[in-house]
């Protein structure tokens, strides 16, 4: 059991004016704590609604198969309480499957949700939908995983979400804290190279697998990163102590969106991330802030994605 790092990822959750609160818990959580090493708390959900005629247990098989893919695995060497466990959830839509062949084709939904400190909110730190979710399952089969020998397209695609998601959280807790996880990302990104299925390759897709990872993890676009943390950890997470503090630091993350857009105009993240935002940052700004600070955000959005122009007009009412 890793006690510093269960009380470090506690502090990072609460902030340090609950510090001495903490020192009193110590001794009496310490003793009652379970600290497990698995890092996520992920619902799987596989929908076969479009799939006509064919028996259902493969896809109930499937979805059990899933859950305990992604949450009984121990993914890093990092320890985490239960109530740490990083939120997401996964909607697999299957669109084809050949009983046959076992292959089976599908869009997978994803989200990413981080608790605000001292709220009962939950915002979301990623969120996208990959079209070309496909794989090869036959009922029944174990899944493994060796990311120094990835030979399953399934697991490759799951691990490549359950490192990423794993990776962003760190990197809402602290500058870059998810480096080492989101390199994992890039290998498997790298690895998958050769397989057949799209999705994984460079080029293909402006909002692939490998596009998203690439335009994370590339130095021009380091600001995007920083706006993680500083957006979540330093702006919302404020908040609670002072919203008007809270609020000015959500504006300068959202100064740093705009200048990893600069730096690489043709990334969509920017975009992918003002598209999952939009109701949390109309919110933060509609009846709330100076006149000068809400222009300046409206003027950020809107040069990111003109296309929810309806919904910023909302900032500056």
């Amino acid at each position: 059991m890793n006690i510093k790092w269960f009380w470090k990822r506690v502090a990072q959750r609460l902030g340090t004016s609950m510090l001495p609160l903490l020192l009193t818990m110590f001794c009496w959580v310490s003793g009652n704590l379970t600290v497990s090493a698995q890092e996520l708390e992920c619902k799987v959900t596989v929908n076969h609604s479009q799939v006509q005629g064919t028996n259902t247990s493969v896809f109930e098989t499937l979805q059990t198969a899933l859950n305990e893919f992604m949450n009984n695995r121990a993914w890093t060497d990092l320890q985490f309480g239960k109530v740490e466990r990083i939120n997401c959830t996964m909607l697999i839509s299957v669109k084809t499957y050949d009983p046959n062949t076992n292959v089976f084709g599908a869009q997978c939904l994803f989200q990413l949700n981080r608790p605000v400190f001292n709220s009962s909110y939950n915002t979301t730190v990623f969120s996208m939908r990959d079209d070309n979710f496909n794989f090869t399952y036959k009922e029944y089969d174990p899944l493994e995983f060796n990311e120094n020998n990835i030979d399953n397209d399934l697991t490759a695609l799951m691990a490549y979400y359950a490192y990423l998601f794993i990776g962003m959280d760190l990197d809402t807790m602290s500058p870059l804290g998810g480096t080492e996880v989101l390199n994992k990302v890039v290998s498997i990104v790298n690895s998958c190279q050769t397989m057949s299925q799209k999705g994984w390759k460079a080029f293909e897709d402006d909002r692939n697998r490998h596009a998203i990872i690439n335009d994370y993890m590339e130095s021009s676009m380091e600001s995007f990163r920083q706006m993680m943390y500083k957006y979540h950890r330093q702006g919302l997470d404020e908040m609670s102590n002072n919203v008007d503090r809270g609020r000015t630091e959500v504006s300068t993350s959202l100064e740093l969106l705009d200048e990893a857009h600069s730096n690489k105009p043709q990334s969509m993240l920017p975009q992918i991330f003002t598209d999952y935002k939009r109701d949390e940052i109309v919110n933060i700004y509609k009846g709330h802030g100076t006149d000068k600070e809400k222009e300046q955000v409206y003027d950020i959005v809107m040069n990111l994605n003109a296309s929810q122009s309806r919904e910023w007009d909302k900032i500056k009412k």
